[in-house]
């Protein structure tokens, strides 16, 4: 679920260097990041607290001194950031860009020249696992995308997979992958409710189980988004459609 894992990002500035999500705990990846540096480490950021981005980021900091700078509402109970940021706040060389959806702590950061560092909201790779309320959203999660689309980046670098050189026509394609996707998931209501196991079945029939999970949760997310705008209704015996 992470292609070929977390990309840490570094970013010289004149006070040192900056590292975007420091991945996972793993000593030869901490040591790797440490020897990249040009000068001092002054910050720490994680785009979100999913395991894979900030794992790492006690143990960097412990090793440096630099401090960890976050969301200001963490996600995660079990970590605070030293520095708690908030939308369109400067850190070192880069400004905070709040994109919930994925998770609802989830940064972007704008660098100089154009440059977004998407984190997980937008992957070189794949699209991103959107879990329901209370952990994700996909409603605000569309709206998330927009919003970096219409800003005219020339360069989206992102937490898992290559370098995105055309970031607005890309997050279209994930826009229109996921209109489409709720439209075949509407098109599977009718006016007998089902269970959500089997409209799971009838929407991702031959999946690979390892992703299931997050195939079920991205369902869940849909149903979610259409009972809310009107076009589904949960009831004990599952779903079904609405109008």
């Amino acid at each position: 679920m992470t292609y070929h894992g977390t990309n840490s990002w570094l970013v010289d500035w004149p006070d040192g260097t900056v590292v975007i999500d420091p991945g996972s705990p793993d000593e030869r990846h901490l040591e790797a990041i440490v020897a990249a540096c040009r000068g001092p480490l002054t910050h720490i950021l994680v785009t979100h607290t999913h395991a894979d981005h900030v794992g790492g980021a006690a143990e960097l900091a412990a090793r440096t001194g630099a401090p960890v700078a976050g969301w200001r509402q963490s996600a995660d109970p079990g970590f605070t950031p030293d520095i708690g940021l908030g939308e369109g706040d400067t850190i070192g060389p880069l400004r905070a860009l709040h994109t919930p959806g994925h998770a609802m702590d989830h940064l972007c950061f704008l660098g100089a020249g154009g440059v977004i560092f998407s984190g997980d909201h937008v992957m070189g790779w794949s699209t991103s696992m959107v879990p329901p309320p209370p952990h994700g959203d996909l409603s605000v999660f569309l709206d998330s995308l927009r919003l970096v689309r219409d800003r005219g980046d020339r360069l989206m670098l992102s937490a898992h997979g290559p370098a995105i050189p055309a970031p607005a026509a890309h997050v279209q394609t994930l826009i229109d992958h996921r209109l489409l996707r709720e439209r075949s998931i509407a098109g599977l209501l009718g006016d007998a409710p089902q269970p959500l196991e089997a409209l799971f079945a009838r929407a991702y029939g031959g999946l690979n189980p390892r992703l299931a999970r997050p195939a079920r949760l991205n369902l869940l997310s849909h149903l979610v988004k259409l009972e809310r705008d009107g076009l589904a209704r949960q009831e004990p015996e599952g779903w079904r459609r609405t109008g």
